[in-house]
Protein backbone atom coordinates (compact mmCIF):
# COMPACT_ATOMS: atom_id res chain seq x y z
CA UNK A 1 0.00 0.00 0.00
CA UNK A 2 1.08 3.60 -0.52
CA UNK A 3 -0.06 7.33 -1.39
CA UNK A 4 -2.60 7.53 -3.50
CA UNK A 5 -2.33 10.49 -5.84
CA UNK A 6 -5.73 11.56 -8.18
CA UNK A 7 -4.55 13.85 -10.74
CA UNK A 8 -6.84 15.54 -13.75
CA UNK A 9 -6.32 14.73 -16.87
CA UNK A 10 -4.44 16.90 -18.60
CA UNK A 11 -1.35 16.09 -20.97
CA UNK A 12 -1.64 13.50 -23.70
CA UNK A 13 0.70 11.29 -21.50
CA UNK A 14 -1.99 11.18 -18.52
CA UNK A 15 -4.61 10.16 -21.01
CA UNK A 16 -2.18 7.55 -22.22
CA UNK A 17 -2.82 6.07 -18.67
CA UNK A 18 -6.36 6.56 -18.13
CA UNK A 19 -6.73 4.51 -21.69
CA UNK A 20 -4.07 1.62 -20.68
CA UNK A 21 -5.42 1.21 -16.84
CA UNK A 22 -7.51 -1.30 -17.91
CA UNK A 23 -5.09 -3.76 -19.44
CA UNK A 24 -4.05 -3.87 -15.70
CA UNK A 25 -7.20 -4.37 -14.31
CA UNK A 26 -8.44 -7.26 -16.86
CA UNK A 27 -5.51 -8.82 -17.24
CA UNK A 28 -7.02 -11.96 -15.92
CA UNK A 29 -10.59 -11.50 -16.80
CA UNK A 30 -11.57 -13.16 -20.22
CA UNK A 31 -15.15 -11.50 -20.55
CA UNK A 32 -13.65 -8.05 -20.62
CA UNK A 33 -14.40 -6.52 -24.36
CA UNK A 34 -12.54 -3.29 -24.63
CA UNK A 35 -13.36 -0.26 -25.93
CA UNK A 36 -11.28 1.34 -28.78
CA UNK A 37 -8.73 3.94 -27.66
CA UNK A 38 -10.17 6.49 -30.39
CA UNK A 39 -13.36 6.26 -28.71
CA UNK A 40 -12.28 6.98 -25.77
CA UNK A 41 -10.35 9.65 -26.53
CA UNK A 42 -13.25 10.80 -28.61
CA UNK A 43 -15.49 11.06 -25.39
CA UNK A 44 -13.54 14.41 -24.39
CA UNK A 45 -13.60 16.45 -27.58
CA UNK A 46 -16.44 18.39 -28.63
CA UNK A 47 -15.70 17.41 -32.12
CA UNK A 48 -16.53 13.78 -32.09
CA UNK A 49 -19.26 14.41 -28.87
CA UNK A 50 -21.77 16.85 -29.52
CA UNK A 51 -23.03 15.89 -25.98
CA UNK A 52 -20.38 17.70 -24.44
CA UNK A 53 -22.33 21.16 -25.21
CA UNK A 54 -24.86 20.84 -22.82
CA UNK A 55 -22.36 18.54 -20.22
CA UNK A 56 -19.26 19.77 -18.12
CA UNK A 57 -16.80 16.68 -17.94
CA UNK A 58 -13.79 16.21 -16.58
CA UNK A 59 -11.56 12.58 -16.61
CA UNK A 60 -9.30 11.81 -13.73
CA UNK A 61 -6.64 9.00 -12.94
CA UNK A 62 -5.51 7.41 -9.74
CA UNK A 63 -1.39 7.05 -8.62
CA UNK A 64 -0.31 4.59 -6.38
CA UNK A 65 3.66 5.19 -6.09
CA UNK A 66 3.86 6.28 -9.54
CA UNK A 67 1.84 3.59 -10.61
CA UNK A 68 -1.71 4.05 -12.17
CA UNK A 69 -4.38 2.10 -10.32
CA UNK A 70 -7.57 3.96 -11.73
CA UNK A 71 -9.70 5.94 -13.26
CA UNK A 72 -13.06 7.90 -13.06
CA UNK A 73 -14.97 10.48 -15.20
CA UNK A 74 -17.41 13.26 -13.63
CA UNK A 75 -19.98 14.80 -15.85
CA UNK A 76 -22.73 17.31 -15.21
CA UNK A 77 -25.56 16.48 -17.72
CA UNK A 78 -27.16 20.06 -17.51
CA UNK A 79 -29.95 19.22 -19.35
CA UNK A 80 -30.90 15.79 -18.09
CA UNK A 81 -30.82 17.80 -14.27
CA UNK A 82 -32.91 20.44 -15.97
CA UNK A 83 -35.56 17.65 -17.62
CA UNK A 84 -35.42 15.42 -14.15
CA UNK A 85 -34.81 18.51 -12.03
CA UNK A 86 -32.19 17.29 -10.07
CA UNK A 87 -28.56 18.25 -9.18
CA UNK A 88 -26.89 14.93 -9.53
CA UNK A 89 -22.92 14.61 -10.56
CA UNK A 90 -22.50 11.37 -12.80
CA UNK A 91 -19.14 9.13 -12.41
CA UNK A 92 -18.63 7.14 -15.11
CA UNK A 93 -15.70 4.75 -16.97
CA UNK A 94 -15.07 3.51 -13.44
CA UNK A 95 -12.15 1.72 -12.91
CA UNK A 96 -9.95 0.15 -9.86
CA UNK A 97 -7.39 -2.17 -8.30
CA UNK A 98 -9.21 -3.86 -5.16
CA UNK A 99 -8.20 -1.67 -2.66
CA UNK A 100 -10.75 0.76 -1.08
CA UNK A 101 -8.11 3.70 -0.61
CA UNK A 102 -7.83 3.60 -4.36
CA UNK A 103 -11.80 3.79 -5.04
CA UNK A 104 -12.51 6.34 -2.37
CA UNK A 105 -9.78 8.46 -3.47
CA UNK A 106 -11.44 8.71 -6.78
CA UNK A 107 -15.44 9.62 -6.19
CA UNK A 108 -14.60 12.00 -3.58
CA UNK A 109 -12.71 13.42 -5.77
CA UNK A 110 -15.69 13.97 -8.40
CA UNK A 111 -17.78 14.29 -5.21
CA UNK A 112 -15.78 17.77 -4.74
CA UNK A 113 -15.65 18.40 -8.70
CA UNK A 114 -19.67 18.07 -8.73
CA UNK A 115 -19.80 20.04 -5.59
CA UNK A 116 -18.18 23.00 -7.59
CA UNK A 117 -21.00 22.95 -9.59
CA UNK A 118 -23.22 23.06 -6.86
CA UNK A 119 -24.39 19.47 -7.50
CA UNK A 120 -25.55 17.34 -4.10
CA UNK A 121 -25.76 13.95 -5.15
CA UNK A 122 -23.41 11.75 -7.39
CA UNK A 123 -24.74 8.39 -9.52
CA UNK A 124 -23.71 6.37 -11.90
CA UNK A 125 -22.18 4.65 -13.63
CA UNK A 126 -23.85 7.15 -16.37
CA UNK A 127 -22.31 8.34 -19.21
CA UNK A 128 -23.15 11.75 -20.71
CA UNK A 129 -26.11 10.27 -22.72
CA UNK A 130 -28.60 7.18 -22.57
CA UNK A 131 -26.92 5.33 -25.69
CA UNK A 132 -23.14 5.33 -23.34
CA UNK A 133 -22.41 2.62 -21.58
CA UNK A 134 -24.06 2.48 -18.05
CA UNK A 135 -24.65 0.24 -15.10
CA UNK A 136 -22.20 -1.31 -12.68
CA UNK A 137 -22.20 -5.11 -13.15
CA UNK A 138 -23.79 -6.80 -9.79
CA UNK A 139 -23.99 -10.93 -10.97
CA UNK A 140 -23.28 -12.75 -13.79
CA UNK A 141 -19.46 -11.72 -14.06
CA UNK A 142 -18.63 -15.65 -15.68
CA UNK A 143 -20.57 -14.57 -18.62
CA UNK A 144 -18.81 -12.67 -22.00
CA UNK A 145 -19.14 -9.13 -22.05
CA UNK A 146 -20.64 -7.47 -24.83
CA UNK A 147 -19.69 -4.25 -27.19
CA UNK A 148 -22.25 -1.45 -25.96
CA UNK A 149 -22.40 -2.68 -21.90
CA UNK A 150 -20.40 -2.70 -19.00
CA UNK A 151 -18.35 -5.26 -17.93
CA UNK A 152 -16.18 -4.95 -14.39
CA UNK A 153 -14.69 -7.01 -11.73
CA UNK A 154 -16.96 -8.75 -8.85
CA UNK A 155 -15.13 -6.68 -6.37
CA UNK A 156 -16.61 -3.36 -7.73
CA UNK A 157 -20.41 -3.48 -6.21
CA UNK A 158 -18.86 -4.51 -3.17
CA UNK A 159 -16.67 -0.60 -3.23
CA UNK A 160 -19.84 1.35 -3.68
CA UNK A 161 -21.53 -0.06 -1.12
CA UNK A 162 -18.92 0.09 1.30
CA UNK A 163 -18.80 3.63 0.30
CA UNK A 164 -22.52 4.58 1.03
CA UNK A 165 -24.12 3.96 -2.44
CA UNK A 166 -27.98 2.32 -2.42
CA UNK A 167 -29.72 0.90 -5.49
CA UNK A 168 -31.42 3.61 -7.72
CA UNK A 169 -32.22 1.41 -10.64
CA UNK A 170 -31.76 -1.87 -12.12
CA UNK A 171 -31.28 -2.82 -15.83
CA UNK A 172 -31.64 -6.63 -16.86
CA UNK A 173 -30.38 -8.38 -20.20
CA UNK A 174 -32.42 -10.38 -22.23
CA UNK A 175 -31.04 -13.64 -23.94
CA UNK A 176 -32.99 -15.86 -26.27
CA UNK A 177 -32.25 -18.60 -28.62
CA UNK A 178 -33.51 -17.73 -32.06
CA UNK A 179 -35.89 -20.36 -33.08
CA UNK A 180 -35.91 -22.40 -36.26
CA UNK A 181 -39.41 -20.88 -37.11
CA UNK A 182 -41.37 -17.63 -36.28
CA UNK A 183 -43.60 -18.19 -33.38
CA UNK A 184 -47.01 -18.56 -34.47
CA UNK A 185 -48.20 -15.57 -32.01
CA UNK A 186 -45.64 -13.21 -33.75
CA UNK A 187 -46.50 -14.21 -37.34
CA UNK A 188 -50.19 -13.70 -36.39
CA UNK A 189 -49.83 -10.11 -35.20
CA UNK A 190 -47.59 -9.27 -37.36
CA UNK A 191 -49.81 -10.05 -40.23
CA UNK A 192 -52.83 -8.81 -38.55
CA UNK A 193 -50.49 -5.41 -38.52
CA UNK A 194 -49.78 -5.70 -42.39
CA UNK A 195 -53.83 -6.13 -43.55
CA UNK A 196 -55.50 -4.52 -40.95
CA UNK A 197 -53.23 -0.89 -39.85
CA UNK A 198 -51.31 -0.73 -43.15
CA UNK A 199 -47.90 -1.09 -41.98
CA UNK A 200 -44.82 -2.75 -43.33
CA UNK A 201 -41.84 -3.43 -43.34
CA UNK A 202 -38.76 -1.57 -45.20
CA UNK A 203 -34.64 -1.95 -45.09
CA UNK A 204 -32.62 1.44 -46.08
CA UNK A 205 -29.14 1.79 -47.48
CA UNK A 206 -26.53 2.85 -45.82
CA UNK A 207 -27.04 6.04 -47.60
CA UNK A 208 -30.56 6.55 -46.61
CA UNK A 209 -30.21 5.58 -42.87
CA UNK A 210 -27.09 8.41 -42.91
CA UNK A 211 -29.81 10.46 -44.01
CA UNK A 212 -33.75 10.74 -43.95
CA UNK A 213 -33.88 7.40 -42.10
CA UNK A 214 -31.33 7.30 -39.26
CA UNK A 215 -32.90 10.86 -38.42
CA UNK A 216 -36.25 9.54 -38.47
CA UNK A 217 -35.15 6.77 -36.27
CA UNK A 218 -33.91 9.00 -33.69
CA UNK A 219 -36.93 11.59 -33.40
CA UNK A 220 -39.15 8.47 -32.97
CA UNK A 221 -35.99 7.38 -30.09
CA UNK A 222 -36.61 11.00 -28.35
CA UNK A 223 -40.18 10.36 -28.44
CA UNK A 224 -40.72 7.00 -27.01
CA UNK A 225 -37.49 7.14 -24.49
CA UNK A 226 -38.96 10.40 -23.21
CA UNK A 227 -40.07 9.44 -19.90
CA UNK A 228 -37.00 6.63 -19.31
CA UNK A 229 -34.60 6.83 -16.35
CA UNK A 230 -31.79 9.54 -17.24
CA UNK A 231 -32.57 10.26 -20.46
CA UNK A 232 -31.96 13.58 -22.45
CA UNK A 233 -33.37 14.63 -25.88
CA UNK A 234 -30.32 13.98 -28.15
CA UNK A 235 -29.87 16.90 -30.82
CA UNK A 236 -29.45 16.90 -34.37
CA UNK A 237 -25.68 16.91 -33.82
CA UNK A 238 -25.80 14.11 -31.65
CA UNK A 239 -28.09 12.07 -34.23
CA UNK A 240 -24.78 12.74 -37.06
CA UNK A 241 -22.38 11.70 -34.85
CA UNK A 242 -23.90 8.22 -33.95
CA UNK A 243 -24.79 8.23 -37.66
CA UNK A 244 -21.15 8.90 -38.64
CA UNK A 245 -19.49 6.38 -35.71
CA UNK A 246 -21.91 3.51 -36.53
CA UNK A 247 -23.39 3.13 -39.75
CA UNK A 248 -20.80 1.59 -41.52
CA UNK A 249 -20.24 -1.09 -39.06
CA UNK A 250 -24.03 -2.17 -39.60
CA UNK A 251 -25.91 -5.11 -41.99
CA UNK A 252 -28.79 -3.11 -43.65
CA UNK A 253 -30.82 -6.34 -43.42
CA UNK A 254 -30.48 -6.66 -39.71
CA UNK A 255 -32.51 -3.24 -39.28
CA UNK A 256 -36.20 -3.19 -40.01
CA UNK A 257 -37.50 0.13 -40.51
CA UNK A 258 -41.49 0.22 -39.95
CA UNK A 259 -43.59 2.95 -41.58
CA UNK A 260 -47.30 3.28 -42.18
CA UNK A 261 -49.42 3.89 -45.10
CA UNK A 262 -48.22 7.27 -45.32
CA UNK A 263 -44.67 6.54 -45.39
CA UNK A 264 -43.77 7.65 -41.85
CA UNK A 265 -41.37 6.11 -39.77
CA UNK A 266 -43.45 4.58 -36.67
CA UNK A 267 -40.85 1.52 -35.31
CA UNK A 268 -37.45 0.44 -35.84
CA UNK A 269 -35.21 -2.12 -34.51
CA UNK A 270 -30.96 -1.70 -34.72
CA UNK A 271 -29.57 -5.28 -34.27
CA UNK A 272 -26.34 -6.05 -35.20
CA UNK A 273 -23.95 -9.37 -35.22
CA UNK A 274 -21.89 -9.43 -32.47
CA UNK A 275 -18.44 -8.22 -33.03
CA UNK A 276 -17.02 -9.04 -29.35
CA UNK A 277 -14.40 -11.69 -30.74
CA UNK A 278 -13.10 -9.19 -33.33
CA UNK A 279 -12.88 -6.31 -30.64
CA UNK A 280 -10.65 -8.44 -28.09
CA UNK A 281 -8.67 -9.61 -30.76
CA UNK A 282 -7.78 -5.64 -31.69
CA UNK A 283 -6.94 -5.38 -28.43
CA UNK A 284 -8.91 -1.88 -28.62
CA UNK A 285 -6.73 -0.88 -31.19
CA UNK A 286 -7.83 -0.22 -34.90
CA UNK A 287 -4.22 -0.07 -36.22
CA UNK A 288 -2.24 -1.71 -37.30
CA UNK A 289 -4.04 -5.30 -37.49
CA UNK A 290 -7.74 -4.19 -35.31
CA UNK A 291 -9.34 -3.10 -38.44
CA UNK A 292 -8.67 -6.76 -39.98
CA UNK A 293 -10.22 -8.36 -37.39
CA UNK A 294 -13.44 -6.19 -37.65
CA UNK A 295 -13.53 -6.66 -41.43
CA UNK A 296 -13.33 -10.33 -41.00
CA UNK A 297 -16.43 -10.49 -38.72
CA UNK A 298 -18.38 -8.34 -40.65
CA UNK A 299 -17.82 -9.75 -43.82
CA UNK A 300 -16.56 -13.23 -43.79
CA UNK A 301 -17.02 -14.92 -40.23
CA UNK A 302 -19.89 -14.12 -38.63
CA UNK A 303 -20.22 -15.02 -34.68
CA UNK A 304 -23.23 -16.81 -33.37
CA UNK A 305 -24.78 -14.34 -31.43
CA UNK A 306 -26.72 -10.91 -32.57
CA UNK A 307 -26.70 -8.04 -30.27
CA UNK A 308 -30.42 -6.49 -30.39
CA UNK A 309 -28.88 -2.73 -29.47
CA UNK A 310 -32.66 -0.86 -29.66
CA UNK A 311 -36.17 -1.29 -30.14
CA UNK A 312 -38.23 1.90 -30.58
CA UNK A 313 -42.21 2.32 -31.53
CA UNK A 314 -43.67 5.73 -31.98
CA UNK A 315 -46.37 6.04 -28.65
CA UNK A 316 -49.52 6.26 -30.95
CA UNK A 317 -48.38 2.61 -32.15
CA UNK A 318 -47.44 0.67 -29.56
CA UNK A 319 -49.26 -2.50 -28.70
CA UNK A 320 -50.92 -2.47 -32.76
CA UNK A 321 -48.08 -5.52 -33.76
CA UNK A 322 -44.93 -3.28 -34.46
CA UNK A 323 -42.59 -5.49 -31.97
CA UNK A 324 -44.49 -8.91 -33.54
CA UNK A 325 -43.05 -7.37 -36.98
CA UNK A 326 -39.75 -6.87 -35.98
CA UNK A 327 -39.49 -10.92 -34.88
CA UNK A 328 -41.72 -11.92 -37.66
CA UNK A 329 -38.77 -10.46 -40.18
CA UNK A 330 -35.80 -10.67 -38.28
CA UNK A 331 -35.93 -14.76 -37.19
CA UNK A 332 -35.48 -16.10 -40.64
CA UNK A 333 -32.53 -13.66 -41.61
CA UNK A 334 -31.00 -14.55 -38.50
CA UNK A 335 -31.76 -18.49 -39.37
CA UNK A 336 -30.46 -17.97 -43.16
CA UNK A 337 -26.90 -16.11 -41.85
CA UNK A 338 -26.22 -18.27 -38.60
CA UNK A 339 -27.36 -16.63 -35.83
CA UNK A 340 -28.05 -19.14 -33.06
CA UNK A 341 -29.07 -16.58 -30.01
CA UNK A 342 -29.42 -13.28 -29.36
CA UNK A 343 -28.47 -10.93 -26.28
CA UNK A 344 -30.63 -7.12 -25.76
CA UNK A 345 -28.73 -3.84 -24.40
CA UNK A 346 -29.77 -3.01 -20.36
CA UNK A 347 -33.26 -2.92 -20.24
CA UNK A 348 -34.84 -1.19 -17.28
CA UNK A 349 -36.13 -3.54 -14.78
CA UNK A 350 -38.91 -2.12 -14.13
CA UNK A 351 -40.07 -1.34 -17.80
CA UNK A 352 -42.66 -4.68 -17.84
CA UNK A 353 -43.54 -3.65 -21.57
CA UNK A 354 -40.46 -4.07 -22.99
CA UNK A 355 -39.57 -7.25 -21.11
CA UNK A 356 -42.84 -8.96 -21.60
CA UNK A 357 -42.87 -8.63 -25.13
CA UNK A 358 -39.78 -11.58 -25.11
CA UNK A 359 -42.11 -14.30 -23.45
CA UNK A 360 -42.62 -16.33 -26.44
CA UNK A 361 -39.23 -16.98 -27.38
CA UNK A 362 -38.53 -17.95 -24.14
CA UNK A 363 -36.34 -15.42 -22.13
CA UNK A 364 -33.81 -15.82 -19.94
CA UNK A 365 -32.97 -12.95 -17.94
CA UNK A 366 -28.72 -12.21 -17.27
CA UNK A 367 -26.15 -9.67 -16.38
CA UNK A 368 -28.30 -7.25 -13.91
CA UNK A 369 -26.22 -3.98 -13.50
CA UNK A 370 -27.04 -1.04 -11.14
CA UNK A 371 -27.04 2.87 -10.94
CA UNK A 372 -25.87 3.32 -7.81
CA UNK A 373 -26.58 6.72 -5.93
CA UNK A 374 -26.03 9.14 -2.34
CA UNK A 375 -25.78 12.45 -0.95
CA UNK A 376 -22.38 14.03 -1.93
CA UNK A 377 -20.25 13.38 1.07
CA UNK A 378 -21.89 10.26 2.56
CA UNK A 379 -18.50 8.32 2.58
CA UNK A 380 -18.65 5.61 4.84
CA UNK A 381 -14.94 5.48 6.32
Amino acid sequence: MGEITIKKVSCPREMDDFIRVVKVIYANYPQYVPEFESDVRGLFDIRTNPGLEFSNIQPFVAYQNGTVVGRIVGIVNRKANAKWKTNNVRFSMIEFIDEMEVSRALIETVEAWGKSYGMTSIHGPLGVTDFDKEGMLIEDFDLMGSMTAIYNPPYYPRHMEALGFTKEVDWLQVRINIPEEVPARYARVAQYAKDNIGLRVIKGTKKQIRGEYGHQVFDLLNQAYESIFGFSELSSKQVDSFLHKYVSLINTKLIPIIVNDKDEVVGAAVTMGSLVKAIQKSNGRLLPFGWFHLLRALLWKHEECVEMLLIAIRPDYQGLGVNAMFFDDLIPIYNKIGIKWAETGPQLEDNVRELTQWKPLKPTYVKRRRCFIKEIGNTIN
